[in-house]
This record gives C-alpha cells, structure tokens and sequence, in this order.
C-alpha cells in the first residue's frame, strides 16, 4: 500500500504524565512520517516489557523525553510502506523488531515507522502475538550469553528468574549452545523450565543459590536480571574467569573490588536493536531450538491491565497487546 491511501491518524496509548498504570489511555493522534531508510508496519501486536512500565513509572525515556508519549518497543506487523533507499523489505511482509531501543518506538499503537534494518522477516509459522513477544526479550538473552559471555559446549550457566521473559529464553539458548544450565524459579515452574532444557533448578524460595553453588564452584556465566543483593552473591558461584551479566546497572554498592580479586568479569549489558541477531533467533525458532511462551494477551485498550499484571512479578513468558487483526 502506498504511504498516501494509509489512514493518517491512527489509536495509540498514550500517557500525559508519571504514574500508575492508570495513566495509561488510549486516544487518537496522528500516524509516523515514514524517513528514508524507514518501513512503515501496521503493527499487529505489540510485546511488553519491565522497561515498559518502569518509564511509565518514571515518565521518561533514555533519550530524555517526557509525556505525552507511546510506549512499547516490540513490534510484530507487516509493512504497510518503504521508504526511499530500503530494499531489504517489500509491502506485505511480516516483520518483527525492537526498533529504536532505548528511544521510543511507540509500539502500542496501529502504525511504527523506523529504520528497516532495526527489522527481520518472521520466523516460519509464528502468530503475530508470539512474534511480538520475541524480540526485547530474545535479543536480551542472545547479546547477553552469545555476544557478551561467548558460551561455549560444556560451559555452566546460572539464570536468574529463569522462566520470566528473558529467562525462559535465555534458558533454551544457553542449551542451544551446548551449556549445562542452572535456573533459579518457584517450584511450581521447575516443571515447565525442564522441558525448555534446564538441566538443574533451584527454588528460590526455600533455598540459597549461593550456598548450593558456593566456592569453590565451576559456573562459567551468570545471568541476572533482578540486580540488587544478588549480584553480589552470584559473584561467589562463580570461577575465575567467569562473568556475570547484569541486565540492570551496576550500582555503588556493587563490590567491584571483590569481583577483580576474585578474576570475574562483571558487566551490565543494555540490549541494542540488531538485524543479525534476529535472524540468528529466527533460525533457533524455525529449528525448534527456541519456543516462545506467551502467558497472556490483552487488546490495545486494556494496556493498564497488561501492566498490572507484568508489574506483579509473577507471570511466566511474555505478556502481549493485540492491536490489530
């Protein structure tokens, strides 16, 4: 379709100040100017994610801006038109990305216009809600134990909150690569993260990862997305030449000194928007390596529930909005 027969306005949810989830409302607002090098997607579905309500909460992005703006950086859709210069895509393709991470996408709304290559094509029989719920949160995992750490055969690999959204994808590439992979969850979730690959788990809740895998210990990589106290105890599971990648910054009170003595990489790894690393995901998924697990959807409208739900700390997968059919 060209750009001048799409609607020019289009819904979005939209917030006007910091807060709750309630400050979430949908409205209608004008649709993106498609740039060079750009797509246009009618966007299908859109993925949430922690960094989702925490600028909600806060009420800025990265780049500094402040409300009103639209949430949402994962994006599943089919290109709706191509700006001057992209041939990678074509009018009716299915594509998926995080476009713009940790600038605004505004993925929750109909249309998203970004750089072509912030995109890859579907993975072969995915829905759009499950192709939604891929890219932050397969990105993050992929960057962070292939990129960072360079997990190899054999390697012990510790994931934090392993069936959360970036765990339970973090689990299955960890395996893909050939590691022995430890994850901490509820027990009622060891079930569900056996099956993804988990060849050991620990609950959380009624015992101490760090004790159990305490020095002298061969873990090879630590992945944690819940900062705080634990990186400090996951530095002790660790061997000498081990790293741990934090998925949040490393604050002041993280004991740098005690990782260099103790000959452990500590790094805090933010996820980038990456063409090559979709298609690397899209080929685990074709392959049957890699299955995403989507523990609920809501229509665009119901964005604040999304976020309730997402912000309990509970869900296992991804949560999704349906955005259009």
């Amino acid at each position: 379709m060209d750009q001048a027969t799409t609607p020019s306005t289009m819904r979005a949810v939209s917030q006007d100040a910091a807060g709750t989830p309630e400050v979430l409302k949908v409205v209608e607002t004008r649709r993106p100017v498609l740039g060079w090098g750009e797509i246009l997607v009618r966007v299908h579905a859109a993925g949430v994610n922690p960094a989702d309500w925490k600028t909600r909460e806060r009420g800025m992005f990265a780049n500094g801006a402040t409300p009103p703006f639209t949430l949402g950086f994962d994006v599943a859709g089919v290109v709706e038109a191509v700006g001057a210069g992209v041939a990678l895509f074509e009018v009716g393709d299915e594509v998926f990305g995080m476009p713009r991470f940790p600038h605004p996408a505004g993925a929750y709304a109909e249309y998203v216009a970004a750089p072509a290559r912030h995109f890859a094509p579907y993975p072969k029989g995915l829905t759009h809600v499950e192709a939604a719920a891929l890219p932050l949160a397969a990105l993050t995992a992929w960057q962070a134990l292939v990129d960072t750490a360079n997990v190899q055969p054999g390697q012990r690999v510790l994931i934090h909150a392993a069936a959360g959204g970036v765990g339970h994808l973090a689990v299955q590439i960890a395996k893909a690569r050939g590691a022995y992979v430890i994850g901490t969850a509820s027990a009622a979730k060891h079930e569900l993260l056996r099956s993804l690959g988990c060849d050991e788990l620990i609950d959380y809740r009624t015992e101490d990862f760090a004790e159990r895998l305490r020095a002298p210990s061969d873990v090879d990589v630590v992945l944690d997305a819940l900062g705080g106290p634990q990186l400090a105890r996951s530095l002790r599971t660790l061997r000498p030449g081990g790293t741990l990648i934090s998925l949040l910054p490393l604050d002041d009170d993280f004991p740098a000194a005690e990782a260099e003595v103790a000959g452990v990489r500590a790094v805090f790894m933010l996820v980038e928007p990456d063409h090559a690393g979709l298609r690397e995901v899209t080929s685990l998924v074709e392959g049957g390596r890699l299955r995403v697990i989507v523990e609920e959807v809501f229509p665009l409208d119901e964005a604040a529930k999304a976020h309730t739900l997402g912000e309990g700390g509970r869900t296992t997968g991804k949560i999704v909005l349906s955005v259009s059919s």
